[in-house]
């Protein structure tokens, strides 16, 4: 009779791994929370007449932005759902990794292709990280795809009564500030530093689907397409949510007038309306027909500033970008796009490029 040999026993237990957050999620808890218990403390408050104003106020600009923002959320999770289930790895590959310096220059202009703005680009950058697409070129068509594409294009014109001069100086602005922004960046960061760890690196999708079996039919694709926008939507739209209140809370209580005797100095304008573009979340399709508003008031400068600063930086998109990169990389955007966009706006102000 054979004696089975005993197993290894460990003499000592392993400890359980605890979950631990990364501190983007448990900033979005909190933020989350505390914003639930705002809305319920403003509701209550709206009942009473000294603060019905004030809240009616809040609750219709809340709304604004929500209607106007969730469309194009929804255009770019489609757009996202549709990358994933129709563009092949091989061809991102082929596209945007040999060359990441090239890469870089490619992507700042893919939103020609993609036209969605501010409110819808991340979704479409998570889906392309998630296809491999390099972190220096992921940046930049976060940066430029808002910008430079036809329907922004189409608005500015129409806002500036078909000032093409307007059109041409965004469209550009926004293209190399995206493109200097994407080359600094990647050079700091890559997709290992750079992202959360759901997205640090190219892993198979959870959802069970084989997105390179193209005998699945084409209707099936579809609707994988579809469950993938559903999931990117919500994931996303949470930080929607959240930004346009934030945004809403500031353009019911701060005035524009309040600005008015600050506007002497053509810097102190482009800072200004800097920071009224990063409080007041207008969508990219839309803002044109604020800072044209400005025309008789302020330099050409600043309202170029105004229209180029919010769709690459403002309160939504710095909460959506939680949901995607790590808290420095964050910080870095923050500091490399202000910089960049006051030094670019500071130089159209005084090398005399006419934008009257």
């Amino acid at each position: 009779m054979t004696q089975r040999p005993l197993p290894d026993i460990p003499l000592f237990k392993p400890k359980k791994e605890t979950l631990i957050l990364p501190l983007s999620t448990e900033l979005a808890l909190i933020v989350e929370i505390t914003f639930l218990g705002v809305a319920v403390l403003l509701f209550l408050m709206g009942k009473s007449s000294p603060w019905k104003d004030l809240i009616d106020n809040i609750s219709i600009n809340f709304l604004a932005i929500i209607v106007e923002a969730f469309p194009f959320m929804l255009i770019g999770s489609l757009a996202g759902g549709i990358i994933e289930m129709f563009v092949s790895v091989t061809w991102i590959e082929k596209v945007f990794r040999q060359r990441k310096t090239r890469a870089v220059f490619l992507a700042g202009g893919l939103g020609l292709f993609f036209p969605v703005c501010e409110c819808a680009i991340v979704p479409v950058v998570r889906r392309l990280l998630g296809k491999g697409i390099p972190f220096g070129a992921a940046i930049t068509f976060l940066l430029a795809g808002p910008i430079v594409n036809v329907i922004v294009a189409a608005s500015t014109a129409i806002a500036y009564k078909y000032d093409w001069r307007f059109v041409v100086v965004r469209l550009a602005s926004g293209y190399i500030i995206a493109v200097i922004v994407g080359l600094l960046l990647g050079l700091l960061y890559n997709r290992k530093n750079g992202l959360i760890p759901a997205w640090g690196k190219t892993v198979p999708c959870a959802c069970g689907h084989n997105h390179n079996d193209k005998a699945l039919p084409l209707l099936l694709r579809f609707r994988h397409a579809i469950v993938h926008a559903s999931d990117d939507f919500f994931d996303v739209g949470r930080y929607l949510v959240i930004g346009a209140f934030i945004a809403a809370l500031m353009r019911s209580t701060v005035s524009m007038g309040a600005f008015a005797d600050l506007m002497a100095s053509p810097w102190l304008a482009i800072i200004l309306m800097m920071v009224m573009a990063v409080i007041l979340n207008l969508c990219s399709e839309a803002d044109a027909f604020i800072a044209a508003s400005f025309r008789d008031l302020l330099p050409g400068s600043a309202q170029m500033a105004f229209m180029v600063m919010g769709p690459m930086l403002d309160i939504k998109l710095i909460l959506m970008y939680f949901s995607v990169f790590r808290n420095r990389v964050i910080l870095s955007l923050i500091l490399v796009v202000t910089t960049t966009v006051l030094l670019a706006m500071l130089a159209l102000e005084y090398l005399h490029i006419g934008l009257s």
